[in-house]
């Protein structure tokens, strides 16, 4: 069975290794050790707490489930539209609204946004 090392369990989710360990230390991610005594994690285990994500801390309700928080890089706005670039991890995300929207959002560099991917379209929400 496949197993991993908390600093790739990290990897794989997007998170830091101290997020991690505080899921296991909760009991919400099982994980065992192994034979030198490094917390792993069991594939199938790691499996079904990506697929809860009220086990993560959770997300509001949608049926959206590809959420990338990151950093607003860049906001171009225009009469109309704005062009809005977030960084998340190494996923650099770009969407397209409104302009009243990005306002209202008070979109600008250094903001944490969230890119929630639906299909073929990004919506951008602020973390709650």
């Amino acid at each position: 069975m496949t197993a991993f090392r908390i600093s790739e369990v990290a990897s794989l989710l997007g998170v830091s290794a101290d997020t991690v360990r505080r899921w296991i230390d909760s009991g919400r991610l099982p994980a065992r050790r192994d034979e030198q005594g490094h917390r792993i994690v069991s594939g199938a285990d790691l499996a079904a707490f990506v697929r809860s994500p009220a086990d993560r801390g959770g997300a509001p309700p949608s049926s959206a489930r590809n959420r990338l928080r990151g950093i607003v890089t860049e906001v171009v706005r225009d009469g109309v539209m704005a062009q809005v670039e977030i960084q998340a991890g190494p996923f650099r995300v770009v969407s397209l609204m409104s302009r009243e929207a990005a306002d209202e959002l008070g979109l600008e560099p250094g903001v944490v946004a969230v890119g929630v991917v639906k299909s073929t379209n990004v919506v951008v929400e602020l973390p709650q």
